[in-house]
């Protein structure tokens, strides 16, 4: 059986080990088999169900066993000798793989992928007539990038950072830009590079392994009160006999070479070197070493990895499709040229250069021109993105004067009184009231757009910045006795939602959109409009402070006038009583102790 005799307990192998913070510790008697409940919970709640079953019921299960064999072929010819070796695995007891077997990543290693494999019955000694030989060439492959699940892994074999924390070591890692995700994998970027030679050169001895496993036992012994605190932070920073303190580290930096750290060479002419703007390519001139040299940007999809000596070759021998000028604005006279940048191709009208006032009879200057003034105090060129359906190559500059005209002013909100506008901006086309601003579909809508179809787009719920996906519609059904307008289930952000244009009412979880009549659609419209607006992020706080508890009677008043309660408001009207409750008995203690 595989199952064992006593029930299999397990302990954390550190001494303070934050147990709280796991995620999940299922406990009782009573562990419902995931079919019993798969009415109750939807596809993704039923998946982690299933896995948190599986795994528990796999914990208290024996272990597997199983049996590796490695068999040895000598073959004599010529009087030359060679050996070739086959293993292969056999599990000989299952135990909690019965229940459960985990996925995998990419190997790390070079096991061979085909070990797991059953070899045929021989014996030492046997002679083995060859059927068919065949040479195949073997070429081996750079370990996969890692996964979080691997980095976590890693981490713990190094003893650094415990559960609660790999989290947020990871977020941490990819908020500051070290790393990017492709797919599953993280994708080290060129400034990580930069920062891991800072710390190798200059703070080896606290980015040690050894160093940051022993710093958390240190901390951990604090914690348990076995240590204490003030000396240990004196000799952290001061030193001791077994190590060197902080203080001493910092004060022998010297002069750190900033440029030389954020160097990395690609080739003989091409160093990678990461800037403001990210990462790009600084082109030596072997004539002229000692000049800066010409910069060429680095693709933002391009792996460090990836940059090879021959892909920078080609970057730079890329044909510069930028500075092409169109022509002159006829209005003012200024050149418009078209230009290749970081965030794709771009039109500009150049700003006149001041030229000398030179005296007509003698050619001397007379008046030099002014000096520039401070970069953030310079008036900047107008520029405009190209659309989507442009290219550098075949724009012309009526396109451009028509893109330097952007933004084009739609109308003006008839209740707000604000002006829409529609432009183009880095992630596609959209409009904008005041500091409010929605998505257009596609870049011809700039142009075309009306205040009307501008005022629609702007009832639709807002999804996010940046987003472009339209509201779809589930169902429509006659209008609103009310607003008169027609109701639609529409597909949103957070579920499927019931709408008149003007009130947006969420389908609670449990009920599809299907089950939703007009009858039902519009009750839960007259329930959401007699509730009134929503209060603002922040006015709730304010609210609370200004108003007298005195009045916590009145909102429940208020609560009773609304026909049907969401969930979400009965636990809000739990949570009130409770807090009720709670002041009565302090305020009964209170009097029991003056009295």
């Amino acid at each position: 059986s595989a199952v064992p005799l006593k029930p299999r307990v397990y302990r954390s192998k550190s001494k303070n080990a934050q147990e709280a913070h796991e995620a999940i510790r299922p406990s009782g008697d009573n562990f419902r088999k995931p079919s019993s409940v798969s009415s109750e919970l939807d596809r993704e709640e039923l998946r982690l169900y299933d896995l948190i079953w599986k795994r528990t019921v796999a914990s208290q299960m024996a272990d597997a066993k199983y049996e590796t064999t490695t068999v040895t072929l000598a073959v004599d010819a010529d009087g030359q000798t060679a050996e070739f070796t086959a293993s292969g695995t056999v599990y000989t007891f299952k135990g909690f793989l019965e229940a459960y077997e985990e996925g995998r990543d990419e190997k790390r290693g070079d096991t061979d992928a085909d070990s797991n494999q059953s070899l045929p019955a021989v014996a030492v000694g046997d002679e083995l007539a060859m059927s068919d030989a065949e040479a195949k060439g073997h070429k081996t492959t750079p370990k996969p990038r890692y996964t979080e699940a691997s980095l976590v892994k890693a981490l713990e074999e190094h003893g650094i950072g415990r559960p609660s924390t790999f989290a947020s070591i990871i977020g941490t890692v990819i908020d500051r830009g070290y790393a990017t995700k492709r797919g599953q994998a993280l994708v080290p970027t060129w400034m990580a590079f930069s920062v891991v030679r800072l710390l190798e050169e200059h703070f080896a001895e606290l980015i040690d392994y050894d160093f940051t496993a022993g710093l958390e036992d240190d901390l951990d012994a604090i914690a348990r009160g076995e240590q204490k605190r003030v000396d240990w932070l004196k000799s952290f920073y001061f030193g001791s006999d077994t190590h060197v303190g902080l203080r001493q580290v910092v004060d022998n930096l010297g002069e750190i070479d900033a440029r030389a750290l954020n160097a990395t060479r690609i080739s003989d002419v091409a160093t990678l070197r990461f800037g403001k703007y990210g990462p790009y390519i600084e082109v030596i001139d072997p004539a002229k070493p000692d000049e800066r040299g010409r910069i060429v940007n680095v693709p933002e999809d391009l792996a460090p990895d990836e940059l090879t000596a021959e892909k920078a070759q080609e970057l730079i021998d890329a044909p510069v499709a930028g500075d092409r000028v169109l022509g002159e604005n006829p209005d003012n006279g200024r050149v418009i040229v078209v230009k290749d940048g970081r965030y794709g191709p771009y039109v500009q009208e150049n700003l006149p250069e001041e030229a000398p006032v030179v005296d007509e009879k003698t050619g001397e200057v007379v008046e030099a021109p002014k000096k520039k003034t401070a970069k953030k105090d310079a008036p900047k060129p107008r520029t405009a993105s190209l659309f989507r359906s442009m290219s550098v190559e075949t724009v012309d500059l009526d396109t451009a004067l028509t893109l330097l005209s952007l933004p084009r002013t739609v109308g003006t909100d008839p209740d707000s009184g604000e002006t829409i506008t529609a432009q183009n901006g880095r992630y596609g086309p959209y409009l904008k009231k005041g500091t409010d601003s929605r998505s257009l579909e596609n870049e011809q809508q700039i142009f075309d757009v009306t205040l009307e179809q501008a005022l629609e787009i702007y009832k639709l719920p807002k999804y996010g910045a940046g987003s472009r996906r339209a509201a779809t519609a589930l169902a429509e059904f006659d209008a609103d006795p009310v607003s008169g307008k027609p109701i639609r289930i529409r597909d949103g952000r957070f579920g499927a939602y019931v709408t008149d244009g003007e009130t947006n009412v969420t389908i609670p979880r449990g009920q599809k959109p299907e089950d939703i009549t007009f009858e039902i659609a519009v009750q839960m419209i007259a329930d959401k409009r007699a509730k009134g607006p929503a209060p603002k992020r922040g006015a709730r706080k304010t609210a609370a402070k200004k108003t007298p508890a005195k009045k916590a009677p009145a909102k429940k008043a208020e609560a009773k006038k609304t026909p049907a309660k969401t969930d979400a408001e009965k636990a809000a009207a739990r949570s009130a009583a409770a807090k009720k409750a709670a002041a009565t008995r302090a305020a009964n203690a209170a009097k029991k102790a003056n009295s």
